[in-house]
C-alpha cells in the first residue's frame, strides 16, 4: 500500500532534495529524435513513408539519470564513457547546458558513442535504430572510473549504478564502486541488466523489472505470490538491503530486508512513451533516500514520477512542480494525507 504525502510534507521533502550531489556511473547515451508524419506508404517496399518535420536531441542511458536528478534539484555526477567524436560531445555540450557535471566522463577514442535514434510520427514510435559497441572497455578506462569516485565519494550523498549492457559497467568495476561506498557508508542503488545481474551484492538498492528478473532467475512471473518469492531470492543472494521490483503496468514490488513487502499501484493514466521512466525511477529513489525519506515513500515517491513521464511522447524528466502535481491529484492521496 502506498503511503500519504500532505502539501507541506511534499514541500519539505522537494526542499531537501535541493544540493543532493549525486553519482550516476554506468552507460551515457545520445538519444536523437526525427518527428514527422506518414501520409503514405512506400511505392519501393510496404513501409511508411515518413516526411520530417523536426529533429531533437536529448540525453539518453546513464545521461538522462543524471539529467533528472538535476531537474529535482539535485548536483548529479555523471560518470562514465563517451566516444571521441562528435555525438560524444554532444552529451557533454547538453549536459553543461544543464548544468550536470562532466568532470567523471572519460573519452575512449576506440569507441563510439552510444547512439539511439528513434522515429516518431504521429506521436507513435516507427522505428528505433541503435548505433553502439558492446564491448567491454578496457582495464586503463576502468582505472580512470574507478580513480574518479575513489577521490571523490566522499562528496557524494548517493549513487546509482546505470546498467544498459553496453560494455561500461563491468563486474571489476562494480565490485570496486560497491566497496568503497560501503567504507563510506554512501547510499547505491542500481538499475540493472542481465550481464551482471548477481554481481551487485551488498547494495543499498536493486532496482530490476520484471523482464530482466524473469531472465536471470529463468522462470515466468505471472503472480504476485511469483513475483514476491522472485523478489525475496534476489535480496538473499545479493544480501541487498532492499529490492524494488518494477512490474509495468502492475506497478512496483518493495521487498525489504526486514521481509516486509507492499504492493504500489501504478501511476501511469495515460501512457504515452515508457522510454526513460526505468532512468526516472533510480533518480527519484535516490534523491529520496538521499533526503532521508523512509524507503516506502521513497518508492512511491518515485512511483508517481514514472507515472508522469510516461504520459510523454520521448524521453523527459522528472520536475518538482509535476511530482507534487500528480501526488496532491492522486485520489488515493487525497483520501489518506495528513
Amino acid at each position: 500500500m502506498p503511503s500519504s504525502f500532505s502539501e507541506s510534507k511534499l514541500n519539505e521533502i522537494l526542499q531537501r532534495f535541493k544540493n543532493k550531489r549525486i553519482a550516476v556511473i554506468g552507460d551515457l547515451m545520445l538519444d536523437k529524435y526525427v518527428w514527422g508524419s506518414v501520409g503514405r506508404i512506400s511505392p519501393e517496399a510496404p513501409v511508411p513513408v515518413v516526411e520530417v518535420e523536426n529533429e531533437t536531441e536529448r540525453l539518453g542511458g546513464a545521461a538522462n539519470v543524471a539529467h533528472n536528478i538535476q531537474s529535482l534539484g539535485g548536483i548529479p555526477v555523471s560518470i562514465g564513457v563517451i566516444g571521441g567524436d562528435v555525438n560524444g560531445k554532444r552529451i557533454v555540450e547538453i549536459l553543461e547546458s544543464e548544468h550536470c557535471s562532466t568532470a567523471g566522463l572519460v573519452v575512449d577514442e576506440t569507441r563510439p558513442t552510444t547512439v539511439k535514434t528513434r522515429v516518431i510520427a504521429h506521436n507513435q514510435h516507427v522505428v528505433r535504430i541503435d548505433h553502439e559497441q558492446k564491448k567491454e572497455i578496457s582495464d586503463a578506462v576502468q582505472e580512470k572510473i574507478f580513480s574518479f569516485v575513489k577521490n571523490h565519494i566522499g562528496s557524494f550523498d548517493g549513487m546509482i549504478i546505470e546498467d544498459y549492457n553496453k560494455g561500461v559497467v563491468v563486474a571489476p568495476l562494480i565490485r570496486q564502486i560497491v566497496k568503497s561506498a560501503r567504507e563510506h557508508r554512501t547510499i547505491i542503488t542500481v538499475d540493472p541488466k542481465f550481464n551482471n545481474f548477481f554481481e551487485y551484492k551488498d547494495v543499498s538498492v536493486f532496482k530490476p523489472n520484471k523482464k530482466e528478473v524473469e531472465e536471470a532467475l529463468g522462470r515466468k512471473l505471472t503472480t504476485e505470490e511469483e513475483v514476491v518469492a522472485a523478489g525475496k531470492e534476489i535480496l538473499q543472494r545479493l544480501n541487498a538491503g532492499t529490492v524494488l521490483l518494477t512490474r509495468g503496468e502492475n506497478g512496483m514490488t518493495l521487498i525489504e530486508a526486514d521481509s516486509h513487502v507492499a504492493h504500489i499501484p501504478t501511476q501511469a493514466r495515460t501512457v504515452a512513451d515508457v522510454s526513460g521512466a526505468g532512468d526516472t525511477v533510480i533518480a527519484t529513489l535516490t534523491m529520496a533516500l538521499a533526503s532521508a525519506v523512509p524507503m516506502l515513500e521513497a518508492a512511491d515517491l518515485a512511483n508517481h514520477a514514472a507515472g508522469v513521464v510516461c504520459g510523454e511522447v520521448g524521453i523527459v524528466p522528472i520536475k518538482p512542480s509535476a511530482l507534487k502535481s500528480a501526488i496532491l491529484d492522486d485520489p488515493y492521496e487525497k483520501s489518506t494525507k495528513r
